[in-house]
């Protein structure tokens, strides 16, 4: 399995070389995409200045256009059989790519969820939880699947999956978006358990009740288009 792991990042000076250096650790063959959109934070420079090792490839937004129309950008640029989508920050530790990738690995699946609340995980804000819970519920009556965590970032799939698809979110709302159009088009898709060490406002979580809505709007949405 030769590997494409996309990272999206907004304004993650802090994380950004700890989650690189721990994704190279994983003993995959693999390149690196990241895509910066548009940090004010001194990300940019960060990215800008380091040294590299070869197989990191970094693209930049000129203006912020969030998560989905990272994932778009990435994708124009993914060479490998195999995708995972590691955010920048550090709620998800790539140590979880063995346990995301061997339903892949092992031909049974084409897509695999991380699943926060099957694994180890950081005490949760109740909205949150909620949240997370209630649009997962959603959409698994819209859908008909047994999901636990459909908002989950650690999301892995055949190249060929992912690529096949039109995605047009832009911001967080990818998740739904993409959870819906591989659900409608049957493929198979596994839940595995992951590590998951979840931020507050003040240490930097971005995704706000406002993503609620337009996650929700988006599974009416792509359940009835596509």
């Amino acid at each position: 399995m030769e590997l494409s792991v996309i990272i999206p990042v907004y304004n993650e000076l802090h994380t950004i070389q700890e989650v690189v250096q721990r994704v190279q650790s994983q003993p995959f063959p693999k390149e690196i995409i990241i895509v910066d959109d548009c940090s004010t934070d001194g990300t940019r420079d960060l990215l800008q200045t380091t040294a590299w090792p070869p197989n990191v490839r970094i693209l930049y937004h000129e203006r912020n256009m969030g998560k989905g129309a990272g994932i778009r950008t990435a994708l124009q640029a993914v060479t490998k059989d195999t995708i995972i989508i590691q955010d920048a920050d550090l709620e998800y530790n790539p140590s979880d790519f063995g346990v995301v990738l061997r339903p892949i690995l092992d031909g049974v699946a084409d897509v695999v969820y991380g699943s926060r609340f099957l694994g180890i995980h950081r005490s949760f804000m109740l909205h949150h939880y909620v949240g997370n819970k209630m649009l997962t519920l959603i959409t698994n009556v819209l859908y008909n699947n047994i999901l636990t965590d459909m908002e989950t970032g650690y999301k892995a799939f055949r190249a060929p999956v992912l690529k096949g698809i039109k995605i047009k979110s832009n911001r967080f709302d990818f998740e739904p978006e993409i959870t819906a159009k591989v659900l409608k088009r049957g493929y198979r898709i596994y839940e595995v358990p992951i590590y998951y060490a979840g931020r507050d406002y003040a240490e930097g979580k971005k995704i706000t009740w406002r993503d609620g809505l337009s996650a929700l709007w988006a599974l009416v949405r792509f359940r009835f288009s596509n």
